[in-house]
């Protein structure tokens, strides 16, 4: 073989040797890049078995299309130093997530948890609550309604008469629990959102007031359960303080309601006369604790009462849901009249 062919060959060989490189490099480029998202898919559920092995890992990340190259990825994650400690567990991963990302969230292993969201009406009691929990399928009423009454409120204290001893301690709002959540741990929960509503400006406020924390949740509570129209919580607030400084009794249909254990359109004479504790007919003062979870505005009220000299107030009964408001007996037996009349004008 003449020198000039043996060069020519070789020249050939490595011209084809650098295409060759050249297409791979490439084609590796391809395998290492994101999987675009479908328009009807945007991500997928992945199950990583216990002691699965990096290449069993791979292959379930190309089954899913997540990866272009289960090879490649496998190279790439021991290339990254990545390819040891990847856990199990269910995964949430999108479409066009890099083999970093996905390594990433392996690695650390940020699993998939299904949850369920829940909002808490303001004015519900714990039975309420409870039933509310079973409803989107949490827990059941009775295993929720076992954990309450065996625990007693972080921030307030307990007070002889109580029902439930959390009754006003579980914030209401919207919530988003873990579909495995344990009723302790939505106990807990509800009773941290309260200690986040209740800021110390809130805090210094209820001192300035006089109110620990307990006769702040009970008062809001009450006006959490007598006012249907927002604008009128302040007012209703003011008369309550009014009352109580003037040695009043309460004389709130919530408060008796909550004594029977029952929803009523109407409050009898009879059910006034029931005997308990939170029966404000029959006890001065304030119930024994709250009556229901007030929310952040009820709570706001009690701390901002209406500079008001009104003692008494009546529903309207045109339903509005606003009352009628009134300094004297004589102004609320006036109010009580034309609450009746507009009662009938409805029927």
């Amino acid at each position: 073989m003449t020198k000039g062919r043996a060069r020519r060959l070789l020249a050939g060989f490595l011209l084809v040797l650098v295409v060759a490189v050249a297409l791979f490099a490439v084609q590796l480029n391809i395998w290492l890049k994101p999987v675009p998202a479908l328009a009807q898919e945007e991500s997928v559920l992945v199950t990583i078995p216990s002691g699965a092995s990096s290449v069993r890992i791979a292959n379930l990340l190309a089954e899913n299309k997540l990866i272009r190259n289960a090879t490649v990825f496998r190279y790439y994650a021991k290339f990254r130093g990545m390819d040891q400690g990847l856990q199990a567990g269910n995964y949430i991963f999108r479409f066009g997530m890099t083999m970093d990302e996905i390594l990433q969230q392996l690695l650390e292993g940020k699993v998939y948890r299904p949850t369920v969201k829940v909002t808490i009406p303001e004015g519900y009691t714990i039975e309420q609550i409870a039933q509310r929990l079973e409803a989107v399928g949490l827990v059941e009423a009775e295993a929720f309604l076992e954990v309450v009454r065996g625990a007693e409120p972080e921030l307030g204290k307990v007070v002889t008469g109580q029902r439930y001893a959390l009754e006003g301690y579980l914030f209401p709002d919207t919530y988003e629990f873990d579909v495995n959540a344990a009723p302790e741990q939505i106990v807990q929960r509800m009773q941290a959102r309260l200690a986040e509503i209740l800021t110390p400006e809130r805090r210094e406020k209820a001192a300035a007031l006089g109110l620990d924390i307990h006769e702040l949740l009970t008062l809001a509570s009450l006006v959490e359960r007598e006012v249907q129209s927002p604008a009128e919580r302040d007012m209703v607030a003011g008369v309550i303080f009014n009352r109580l400084k003037k040695g009043m009794p309460l004389q709130f249909c919530s408060s008796v309601l909550y004594a029977l254990g029952e929803h009523k359109t109407e409050v009898s004479i009879a059910d006034t006369k029931v005997d308990s504790p939170y029966n404000t007919y029959k006890y001065p003062g304030l119930p024994p604790g709250p009556v229901a979870s007030p929310g952040k505005s009820a709570i706001d009220a009690v701390l901002n009462p209406a500079d008001t000299d009104y003692l008494y107030f009546v529903v309207k009964g045109d339903g509005s849901g606003e009352h009628y408001f009134g300094r004297t007996l004589a102004e609320h037996e006036a109010n009580i009249a034309k609450s009746q009349q507009n009662e009938k004008k409805r029927k």
